[in-house]
């Protein structure tokens, strides 16, 4: 996992700094007043935190899919079994989109010329980073998780039931940084700083 773990945080930053730019730009375009960076933080940690859970869940899916690949080629009466293992480290890209949308509705960011202090920019971005880095992470490793199920399954198809548990055990996490993303980004979309 070490290159492919640096790739990926590689291209999340890349694309998150593209993405800081692009949004700079588009102030500027819109000649919408930038009264502080607070709007490029928002739009940073939105972009971070859906980039990262996608970089996961395509890496999770690669891992998990090829183990299944091999099981189906000489099981291929185990696919529906394969199914489910092999696409569950998808869901984090789903929390991840999630988290990013409400970041950038709920912070005001979308309203012309509205008010955002840099510390909540910043709050935002801060959510972002944390929660796209634990989407990320849990979406390795449940593909990793999810292709030891697999090969569980293919050994003993009888115990697919119990082997799903191994990969699900993993998503509980990905589904803990989704609710705390989520109360996060509420609470700071309120609160008064």
């Amino acid at each position: 996992m070490g290159i492919e773990a640096l790739w990926s945080i590689l291209v999340g930053a890349l694309v998150t700094m593209l993405s800081a730019v692009g949004a700079a730009f588009a102030f500027k375009l819109s000649n919408t007043p930038m009264a502080s960076l607070s709007s490029l933080w928002i739009f940073m940690g939105a972009v971070f935190v859906i980039t990262l859970g996608g970089l996961g869940s395509a890496i999770g899916i690669r891992i998990s899919g090829s183990q299944a690949a091999g099981v189906l080629s000489e099981k291929p009466e185990l696919f529906g079994k394969m199914f489910v293992m092999m696409a569950l480290p998808g869901t984090q890209g789903f929390y991840s989109f999630v988290c990013g949308i409400m970041m950038i509705v709920l912070s005001g960011v979308l309203n012309k010329g509205a008010a955002i202090s840099n510390a909540k920019g910043l709050a935002f971005m801060a959510v972002g980073v944390g929660v796209g880095l634990v989407e990320w992470l849990s979406a390795v490793l449940q593909g990793q998780s999810a292709a030891a199920a697999e090969s569980l399954t293919a050994r003993q198809p009888s115990s697919s039931g119990q082997a799903i548990l191994i990969p699900a055990l993993v998503e509980t996490y990905a589904v803990i940084a989704l609710v705390s993303g989520i109360l996060l980004i509420l609470w700071i979309s309120q609160a008064a700083f």
